[in-house]
């Protein structure tokens, strides 16, 4: 329960004491992972099954592979403060390289591996990365082509010191899956062999002298309507989230995870590396997301907690493959995505879907009901802030906070918040209260819970009254007709908006328009059901590389579809 709100009748609450959170024993990135690591250090820690080579590190031996990598950046001049991208899919030095530049007190800056050249290069100038650890060929992607094309020094003979106009802070370039040199491009065993010149003692020194408010991470914003933008959070923040969701999810015994979505994003990185760990679990992991050989991993690697996104469940099981995997050792799986139905799989665990968050609160726990929570108690909420947090509600124009039960903009502030954006200043991040103005929608009930009602700019505002996308898209995905949806408002000279629902049909030679909007009208009030249902294939969906809808991208495809009708 959050304490009684301070400010009585108006949209505000505020969490429990931060010191009252059981799970909090760590307020650095080094302490968590020396904590896990002493406490399950003959346990498994990772396993990465790869085509050519297979690796299984213990607890121990992931903080001696850290501790590695924490050797060889000091050798080649990284310390406190130092920008480190990490450019890799999921595999065991991805994670070594992330923890190990917070052992020296650098900043990791993890970079998507979904991002196109020109990305690629903004990120980096943006976050002032100097030097960058990275995987050259993920997928049909060769990064180190792509940074031979931004950075043409990358070229030259032998690995130096980089000197470039486009990107100034740049110095190093490092490859996980090269050996030998690649022109100015150092291959891994160098770059580790190099560091075995530093002794462990000045890497311990360098570790006692990380503090909690000093800056652990940049992490990119999915950036759905513009640039990507750098998430700045200390370790404070990190090392929180990272410590929380094993009891928020109730994960216990031999967890062994599997995630179909990179850990450079905070989702993945917290809840199933960070719950990972912290539990004493295995991380398997998958370079690259197929259907098929997830699948064999999940069933091989006897996996109990899978991670993945609705339409990566719906691509397996599409699959050959599907019918006759054995998932039965899958635990921690709801019955609502096709992972739940799978003939082998028997669950009565439910996903807790009452949470908030975002990246700039280093993920969703910030609002929050546990796996235990009563179903009329969280009837449709977001929760209530988890230790620390506070919440308000405010008007998106004014910034004045709003009287108890109105709808307006969710302000976040607390422990996790971020410290602000990369090359933005504080100003104009924040409010003159230290709160983030999260452009989301929503409103606090009578009962302190919050609610969320999707992105401020996403609402419809159709014949005068404003119509929340979330809550159709919420009832048009019980229809089992209906495989993915989004819900849009394309322009209109008499309403100013008409309600237009974008959805990806399990049969499209079987869906019947006239019976799924009947199916909404018995839910929702006569506004709020779609005036058009505008059919399209999964690929069509324009995605953001964290597998976002693209809202206004979809808009102009459906204003297209219904004008080409039309």
């Amino acid at each position: 329960m959050s304490e009684p709100s301070t400010r009585m009748g108006m949209s505000y609450l505020e969490g429990p004491a931060l010191e009252s959170d059981p799970d909090i024993l760590a307020w650095t990135t080094p302490a968590f992972l020396r904590a896990v690591c002493a406490r399950y250090a003959e346990r498994e820690a990772v396993a990465f099954v790869h085509p050519r080579d297979t690796v299984r590190w213990t607890y121990a031996e992931l903080w001696d592979r850290t501790e590695d990598v924490a050797r060889a950046l000091v050798a080649a001049g990284v310390g406190k403060g130092t920008r480190v991208g990490v450019l890799m899919s999921n595999r065991p030095e991805l994670i070594a390289a992330i923890f190990a530049s917070g052992l020296v007190g650098a900043v990791a800056v993890p970079i998507t591996t979904f991002a196109t050249a020109d990305e690629l290069e903004y990120m980096l100038g943006l976050a002032g990365v100097s030097h960058l650890l990275l995987e050259r060929r993920v997928a049909k992607k060769d990064f180190a082509d792509m940074m031979r094309a931004i950075v043409p020094e990358a070229s030259l003979s032998a690995p130096m010191p980089l000197t470039s106009v486009r990107l100034p802070h740049l110095r190093r370039l490092i490859a996980v899956d090269l050996e030998g040199e690649d022109g100015a491009i150092e291959g891994w065993s160098r770059f580790l062999a190099a560091g075995q010149t530093i002794s462990a003692e000045l890497v311990a020194a360098m570790t006692e002298s990380v503090s909690p408010g000093d800056l652990a991470t940049i992490l990119f914003s999915s950036g759905s309507t513009s640039r990507p933008k750098g998430v700045l959070s200390n370790h404070k923040a990190v090392a929180i989230q990272l410590c929380r969701w094993p009891r928020l999810y109730g994960l216990s015994g031999e967890l062994r995870s599997w995630c179909a979505n990179g850990y450079f994003w905070s989702g993945p990185f917290a809840m199933v590396l960070g719950g990972t760990l912290w539990s004493g679990g295995t991380l398997v992991m998958q370079s690259v997301f197929d259907p098929a050989a997830a699948l064999a991993l999940m069933e091989a690697e006897r996996i109990t907690f899978p991670s993945a996104m609705p339409h990566q469940w719906a691509q397996m099981e599409q699959s050959p493959a599907w019918e006759n995997a054995d998932l039965s050792s899958l635990r921690y799986v709801d019955t609502t995505p096709a992972a739940g139905r799978h003939p082998t799989v028997a669950t009565d665990w439910v996903q807790p879907t009452a949470l908030y968050g975002g990246t700039e609160m280093f993920t969703v726990a910030v609002a929050f009901f546990g796996i235990d929570t009563p179903a009329d108690e969280v009837a449709g909420s977001s929760g209530r802030p988890l230790p620390g947090n506070r919440i308000k509600i405010v008007d998106p124009e004014s910034g004045e906070i709003l009287p108890r039960g109105e709808r307006g903009e969710i302000a976040l502030n607390g422990p996790t918040r971020l410290c602000g954006y990369a090359g933005v200043s504080s100003d104009d991040t924040l409010d003159a209260d230290g709160y983030y103005r999260s452009g989301d929608g929503g409103y606090i009930d009578d009962r302190d819970r919050l609610f969320w009602e999707g992105r401020i700019a996403e609402v419809i505002k159709s014949g005068g009254a404003n119509v929340s996308p979330l809550e159709i898209d919420v009832v048009l995905g019980t229809h089992p007709a209906v495989k993915l949806c989004k819900t849009v408002g394309v322009p209109d000279p008499l309403l100013g908006e008409i309600v237009v629902s974008c959805v990806v049909p399990r049969e499209a030679a079987q869906f019947d328009e006239a019976a799924v909007r009947a199916h909404v009208a018995e839910r929702l009030a006569s506004y709020k059901v779609p005036r058009r249902i505008v059919l399209l294939r999964e690929d069509e969906l324009p995605l953001t590389s964290t597998a976002k809808i693209k809202a206004n991208e979809l808009r102009d495809i459906a204003a297209r579809r219904i004008a080409e009708i039309v």
